[in-house]
């Protein structure tokens, strides 16, 4: 890791913003690694085919950011841990002079934070997953506000913005003072990749973080089910599996509302992981994307999601194994949504969120869908991107 030169100042306009691009992360969710915590995951998730998402990511934050701020300035890091994506964007980065390869480490982005933060940043925009999150916290503390790009597979912690979009306008409003953006304690929240492996939720809070709040722009941290939806939850289970054709590949995401479709069946799962099913019977556990389109070939597919608690993802969210390919060739007709009455309830007013990085398969998913909410029982709420 360079260090950064401690002579180097640059000029600090009211609407300077610091962007650090964790260039790896996201890269294990296509390929069901469930993150990309050190270098041996990484290397495996590249075996696997995984390419980089953070980049075009943070490029369509920095220009829908742009676009609301023209005074915007970028303090950034050479070539893909910001640079790039300044430079995509059609703006010119203030760079420190920090080389870094493809692949940074902790290190390289909690020196990137100090070294901003020291050249008096308004606002410290990152990209990436908790991960990220937390080792910035860890080394700029309350110092300065941090808002999050989500671009990870585990997103939990409550810095981020509902998409790289609405992140980049929250960012320009913070900027140039928009009225309705107040600042807000953010929980920073990560869990063990190790124990998700092991099909075990370890989560950990690891601090607040002061960061940018504006209605439906921001997600809130994840919450955890209550305490009196078992016995809802199982009876749409059973009536789902009561209903399934033969011939058809069901797709069955993450987390424990969908698990106890397979329990209804007497088959074994991953609690984290995405399996299939055909014909009543386990096709694959713990599934990636490629696997997926596999078993989806000449054959008829449904996809069965929750919804996450606290945030309201449907998609993009921890089951980005279900990727955008996979939903466009399962259709928007062919979805299961499946939550609890009360999780909606803590939802308040706001919508179902869809984050696939594809436009396109967002746009498809926009709408009203319909929400499975108990046996015999539904709702319709709106999706959107």
């Amino acid at each position: 890791m360079a260090d950064f030169e401690k002579s180097v100042h640059v000029e600090v306009p009211s609407q300077l913003m610091g962007l650090i691009v964790n260039p790896i992360a996201g890269m294990g969710g296509t390929v069901g690694l469930k993150g990309t915590d050190g270098n041996s995951i990484l290397l495996e998730a590249l075996r696997r085919g995984a390419s980089p998402l953070a980049g075009s990511k943070a490029t369509k934050a920095l220009c829908r950011a742009a676009i609301a701020c023209p005074a915007l300035r970028v303090l950034t890091v050479r070539g893909s841990m910001g640079e790039d994506a300044v430079r995509n964007a059609g703006l010119a980065p203030l760079l420190l002079p920090f080389q870094t390869c493809t692949s940074s480490s902790s290190a390289d982005t909690q020196a990137a934070a100090a070294a901003m933060v020291d050249q008096g940043i308004r606002l410290l925009l990152f990209v990436g997953g908790d991960g990220t999150a937390r080792d910035i916290i860890e080394t700029v503390g309350d110092r300065v506000p941090l808002l999050g790009v989500p671009a990870g597979v585990k997103m939990h912690s409550a810095v981020f913005g509902t998409s790289p979009g609405t992140a980049g306008l929250l960012a320009a409003l913070y900027l140039c003072g928009d009225p309705g953006v107040s600042l807000r304690d953010a929980e920073v929240m990560d869990l063990d990749e190790a124990a998700m492996r092991e099909d075990r939720v370890s989560a950990r809070l690891f601090g607040y973080a002061k960061s940018p709040y504006a209605r439906r722009l921001v997600q809130n941290a994840k919450a955890g089910a209550g305490p009196n939806e078992d016995a809802t939850l199982d009876a749409i289970a059973r009536q789902i599996t009561a209903g399934m054709q033969p011939g058809v590949l069901y797709i069955l995401g993450p987390g424990t509302t969908i698990r106890r479709v397979s329990q209804a069946l007497g088959l074994p799962s991953t609690l984290l992981g995405v399996d299939a099913v055909l014909n009543g019977a386990s096709v694959g556990q713990d599934l990636d994307e490629q696997t997926l389109l596999r078993l989806m070939e000449r054959r008829a597919s449904h996809i069965i999601v929750g919804v996450l608690g606290g945030q309201g993802s449907v998609f993009g969210r921890g089951n980005q194994q279900i990727s955008a390919e996979v939903i466009r060739r399962v259709g928007r007709d062919q979805i299961t949504v499946i939550a609890s009455t009360e999780k909606l309830i803590a939802l308040g007013s706001g919508p179902l969120r869809v984050d696939t990085g594809d436009d396109d398969v967002d746009t498809l998913l926009t709408g009203h869908i319909r929400v499975e909410i108990g046996p015999g029982r539904s709702t319709r709420l709106r999706l959107t991107a």
